[in-house]
């Protein structure tokens, strides 16, 4: 079917203009930063370094994408004009028939906006690949820490666990734990139970051996912590959340625990190897020579002197989910068959790619960039780092 399409100047004038709030952003992010960079840590220092300026660009443009998705996309991202089924790039669509006059990117083969769903598809990505990575961290730094800071047994038991763990293949891993079966014997929620714990006893014993000294401050900040991730726990792990802010429907609480299960062995083994050569260093010996806990000394001693190489392993290890949750959605397991998640819309993409390539193309190239601007703001951040 063919039909009537704008100039390619004119699709790539209403894309850029449909981004208009993405770039608005970057510019009060980079006129905000600039003047104050000197005083802003290792992300300050950033703006020395060209690839690293790349990749935070890039990144920053997908995650306001993210944020102002609402406004960037033209339509609902399930919504079907039949007249529009594998239509080419600027597509004018028939009149009456929505408020946004094209399809800027062409329409799938259910005849939905490819441009809706790719800016729905970075909603989906950059909301899972980062929290996922984060309580992945947390549940490694809590477990490596006191397993490279004691050794012995425990540092054996634990790194057995891990080991076991990484014996398996990651794919094969993944796929078994978002079969339909593996679902209805609850692993997926037993394991969110039991994970999505771990970052809450992190943050009470972070926030203990800080305020140890102060009790009544000690006792506010556990209290609220205690009080805000428990309300998250709840809706998080077991769908109990009376307002519905932390929810998550059972397709995306199994890739999530998922990313999870399989990123918090090798968190461990990276941490549980800095522990072992920081707790040497002069400051640690200077630490329990004044009798700090060695609660304090894993978690204000050794952890804020492991950050360089945790920050850069952190980038890496968003791109590595990003590919790992395109790579589940392509071989359709865990999102729903109509989400716009990237790999599920290659998938469905790809099998005409010969005739209408963009239902394919445009979720791939958006895919490869997210991950190629973490990987080069990590590279950024690594440079930065050394010369610490």
């Amino acid at each position: 079917m063919t039909h009537n399409t704008l100039s390619t100047l004119a699709i790539i004038g209403h894309v850029a203009l449909r981004f208009l709030p993405v770039w608005i952003a970057l510019v009060a992010t980079f006129a905000v930063s600039i003047p104050f960079k000197r005083r802003l840590g290792l992300y300050g220092k950033l703006f020395d370094s060209p690839i690293g300026m790349v990749g935070f660009t890039i990144v920053m443009f997908w995650v306001y994408t993210a944020i102002f998705a609402n406004l960037v996309m033209t339509e609902d991202p399930l919504y079907q004009i039949v007249q529009l089924k594998n239509a080419s790039i600027g597509s004018i669509l028939p009149k009456g028939s929505h408020n946004y006059p094209y399809y800027l990117l062409g329409g799938d083969n259910l005849a939905r906006d490819v441009f809706s769903r790719m800016v729905a598809g970075a909603r989906l990505v950059l909301v899972i690949a980062p929290a996922a990575t984060a309580v992945a961290y947390t549940v490694g730094i809590t477990l490596g820490l006191p397993a490279g800071y004691y050794g012995g047994r425990r540092d054996a038991a634990l790194t057995f666990i891990a080991n076991l763990v990484l014996a398996f293949p990651v794919i094969l891993l993944f796929y078994l734990l978002v079969t339909p079966a593996i679902r209805q014997l609850g692993i997926p929620m037993a394991l969110a139970a039991v994970l999505f714990l771990i970052p809450i006893v992190f943050v009470v014993v972070l926030l203990n051996s800080r305020f140890y000294t102060q009790p009544a401050r000690r006792n506010l900040y556990v209290g609220v912590a205690l009080v805000v991730g428990l309300w998250m726990y709840a809706g998080a792990a077991f769908n109990a959340d009376p307002l519905g802010l932390f929810e998550m429907d059972p397709n995306k609480l199994n890739i999530f625990v998922a990313v999870v299960f399989v990123n918090s062995p090798t968190v461990f083994r990276i941490v549980r190897g800095l522990t072992f050569d920081i707790k040497s260093r002069d400051y640690v010996a200077a630490a329990q020579t004044r009798g700090e806990g060695p609660w304090y000394i894993m978690l204000w001693e050794i952890l804020p002197n492991a950050r360089g190489p945790l920050i850069v392993d952190f980038c890496l290890r968003i791109g590595y989910t990003t590919i790992l949750l395109g790579t589940l959605g392509f071989f359709g397991l865990g999102f729903s068959p109509e989400s716009p998640d990237w790999g599920s819309t290659i998938n469905a993409g790809s099998k005409l790619l010969s005739f209408y390539p963009a239902p394919a193309i445009v979720p791939a190239v958006s895919l490869m960039s997210l991950v190629l601007g973490l990987n080069l703001l990590a590279d950024g951040l690594r440079e930065e780092s050394l010369r610490d």
